[in-house]
């Protein structure tokens, strides 16, 4: 087992095959989690349910589980028994749910080992990882596998972080705006967001019941289909041919991109090409204008009631008031304070209005005119998939102004418009900067329930990207 380039499906088969234990790989992904204790990448390290989880499967386990005795890592927000789940905030440290999550019920069935909960954008609100609430390292902040002084990207930033710099090949996040695809662009590690509804959401800390989605992070786009499979159902996929490959791109999805990600982006499209994918420039001259009357809108919205709704189902007794009062980070103290709680939304002149008609109009009006632009533009260019850089950057100092509204908007800018529309999207990483060093990611977007055709494209691309070298120790 390569320990430096580790992956969940080599895992699986080297334990199937008797080759290496649970024991063996839990003790190293332990040890790893615990020498990057500066990554703040973990809020709770399970050492002894993990090593009796190892034992268990080591002396009896099912060895024909998919993932029989792989250690894997849960975001914080989503429920895992006996565990605490603080969805990385004050008011919910002491929260420990009696059950799992489906979507983590569902890994646990399939034998994976859960080494611990990884820290996250406290409440899932933000992109940059920043969270004064909760760290192990001399910093804030969750701090990116490949440079400690840099942002590991948001919200699900501690699985990002914990895959990136190979402690584990695969966990768990959750995706609003980007949160699964943004610190898999920022750290080097493939994801799914995929189609809204596709996964439950129970027994997750939520923002938006019409956005927020589980989905799986790994090493490469084959860990990636693993997890979706263990998770949804269904036979493995296949690598695509790439001949009968299309893809679109947009010329307004590759703005304010830094010159390392312009590089790497064009580079790939020019090795996309040569393998034989047909790639088309297309236009979406309303996708921008469309998807701001739905993003914040629905999820500012969306955040107050469904997140009574779950402190109701935690039996906790705390109210969202309490809940608000404890913020610990100030970027998301003033987005509850200020619009989550009186259900507000910024209006013109900044002034702030009543968010309901604006909700209203994005449900019934914006979010599916979202939809029609997605289903028209594939279906008339007979694309598989449209592609972009997944972030316009890469990752930025981690300090208290990486969550500046300007950066949120920046690193979402790519992603968010997909969400909205409830369609998946695969991230996969293809390159090192050329001057940064730092991972570069590309998205690939496809129609509503394409997931495992873009996860049979990914997985075909993952051979012509490679994988990225791991961050130097």
């Amino acid at each position: 087992m390569d320990f430096d380039q580790p992956t969940l499906t080599r895992a699986a088969s080297d334990l199937r095959a008797g080759r290496v234990t649970s024991t063996t790989l839990t003790t190293e992904a332990l040890a790893r989690a615990k020498a990057n204790g500066d990554l703040n990448a973990f809020v709770t390290l399970d050492e002894a349910g993990a090593l009796k989880a190892a034992a268990a499967f080591d002396a009896a386990g099912d060895r024909s589980k998919p993932l029989g005795g792989v250690p894997i890592v849960i975001k914080d927000n989503i429920e895992v028994a006996g565990l605490p789940c603080s969805a990385g905030t004050p008011a919910l440290k002491d929260y420990v749910p009696q059950a799992d999550a489906p979507v983590a019920a569902k890994l646990r069935a399939a034998g994976a080992v859960i080494i611990g909960k990884t820290s996250m954008h406290e409440l899932a609100f933000g992109i940059s990882g920043y969270n004064t609430a909760f760290k192990t390292g001399a910093e804030f902040g969750v701090r990116n596998a490949y440079d400690r002084t840099l942002i590991a990207g948001g919200s699900s930033s501690g699985t990002g972080a914990a895959i990136g710099a190979r402690i584990v090949a695969g966990g768990l996040g959750t995706d609003t705006g980007g949160s699964v695809r943004v610190p898999g662009a920022l750290n080097g590690c493939a994801s799914l967001r995929p189609t809204v509804g596709r996964y439950s959401q129970e027994g997750i800390a939520p923002i938006s019941h019409t956005r927020d989605t589980a989905g799986p992070m790994a090493a490469t786009m084959a860990d990636v289909e693993l997890l979706d499979r263990v998770i949804a159902g269904g036979d493995e996929v296949a690598p695509a041919d790439l001949k009968q490959v299309r893809i679109g791109i947009v010329r307004s999805m590759l703005t304010n991109l830094d010159a390392d990600t312009e590089v790497a982006f064009h580079a790939a499209i020019a090795k996309m090409k040569a393998q034989g994918i047909t790639i088309v420039e297309i236009e979406m001259p309303e996708l921008a204008e469309l998807n701001g009357q739905v993003g914040f809108p629905v999820a500012l919205y969306e955040a107050y009631d469904d997140m009574v709704a779950y402190l109701a189902h935690t039996g906790t007794g705390l109210t969202i008031e309490a809940l608000a009062n404890e913020i610990s980070s100030p970027d998301v103290k003033g987005t509850y304070d200020g619009l989550v709680i009186p259900r507000k939304l910024p209006g013109p002149d900044n002034t702030l209005i009543d968010a309901r008609p604006i909700y209203d109009a994005a449900i019934k009006t914006a979010r599916p005119g979202l939809q029609a632009l997605y289903s028209r533009t594939f279906a008339d260019d007979r694309l598989d998939a449209i592609a972009f850089p997944t972030t316009p950057r890469v990752a930025i100092a981690s300090n208290p102004d990486s969550s500046s509204l300007e950066n949120f908007g920046l690193f979402i800018q790519n992603t968010d418009p997909g969400s909205n529309a409830g369609i998946p999207g695969i991230q996969i990483p293809i390159a090192l900067g050329a001057t940064s060093k730092l991972p570069i990611g590309l998205e690939l977007d496809g129609p509503a329930g394409s997931d495992r055709r873009l996860l049979a494209i990914g997985m075909a691309l993952d051979a012509v990207f490679g994988r990225l070298p791991p961050p130097a120790r």
